[in-house]
């Protein structure tokens, strides 16, 4: 079977994210209440690698609905939230309005954006995104080069995401997978997974719902594994410098796996009597002052 090109992928990705968001936001009780009143739904993780944000310029990248972005604003952030998904996009905004807290939201394809912002000399302080990013993006290196190309010289990029050993198991945690796998990206033909149901509360700082059952996407998505040493190099090769990277042995907010161990401030670990693995990983690195 042929594999569709870059181009189809991500279009088929669109449609996928866009059936499944309606089916995540069931799951969450009133996010605009939640978040006027102070809430927030950012783990410690990424507030401790992207520290004060008040009154920088802040591009969250595959921003999702938007729920992210909002918490980074009422930390004082001036955001513009990206992602590929026209109803992420257009929850977003809504959210933006009921809540009262500002946030500039774009519904474009990530690579298409980055020349977009180039071409019209956009520049950001900060550079962020999180949780199941890069596993859709074809080009790691066009990632990296983009993103050096928003930030200002000492801009910073902060990453947090899933560990790339994650994907060797499979949802009843057994090793089933490699993790040097080929460019090529696996296809799921379910589509997007209802992956809030699964996780429950943990992704439902608002409160969680029922909503949505039997969540089914007809939308096939498709997938790439990225070892970590590629999304480094990448990075390294844009000429950004590493100041931090840390590796974490749970997940947050996501239960991939009924098997994982549910614990306090929406984290899950691997079952018991398993050894400690890496599961998460973040990292913050920077644009040097003398690069234009």
């Amino acid at each position: 079977m042929t594999m569709p090109d870059s181009r189809e992928i991500r279009e088929s990705n669109r449609q996928s994210w866009n059936a499944a968001t309606r089916a995540h936001n069931s799951h969450k009780r009133d996010q605009a209440a939640f978040l006027r009143a102070g809430g927030s739904t950012l783990f410690p993780e990424e507030v401790e690698l992207l520290g004060d944000v008040s009154g920088l310029r802040l591009a969250h990248l595959q921003c999702n609905a938007g729920q992210d972005s909002l918490s980074l604003a009422s930390r004082g952030a001036l955001v513009t939230g990206v992602d590929i998904s026209d109803e992420a996009i257009d929850f977003a905004k809504t959210l933006s309005t009921n809540t009262g807290i500002p946030a500039t939201f774009v519904r474009m394809d990530l690579y298409d954006w980055f020349a977009h912002a180039h071409a019209a000399g956009a520049q950001f302080d900060v550079a962020f995104c999180s949780y199941g990013t890069i596993c859709w993006l074809p080009d790691l290196e066009r990632w990296a080069a983009g993103i050096a190309g928003i930030l200002v010289p000492g801009g910073r990029f902060v990453f947090v995401d899933f560990h790339p050993a994650l994907m060797m198991f499979s949802e009843t945690f057994q090793l089933e997978s490699d993790y040097f796998c080929q460019r090529e990206p696996t296809k799921w033909d379910d589509g997007v997974s209802d992956y809030v149901e699964m996780s429950g509360p943990a992704l439902a700082p608002s409160g969680y719902e029922e909503g949505v059952r039997d969540f089914r996407n007809t939308h096939p998505a498709y997938e790439y594994q990225w070892p970590l040493s590629t999304a480094l190099t990448a990075l390294l090769r844009a000429r950004l410098q590493l100041e931090q990277f840390c590796e974490y042995p749970f997940t947050n907010g996501f239960r991939f796996s009924e098997h994982l161990r549910a614990a306090p401030g929406g984290r899950f670990y691997p079952p018991e009597g398993c050894p400690s693995i890496p599961l998460m990983f973040g990292l913050a690195a920077s644009k040097p002052r003398s690069a234009r």
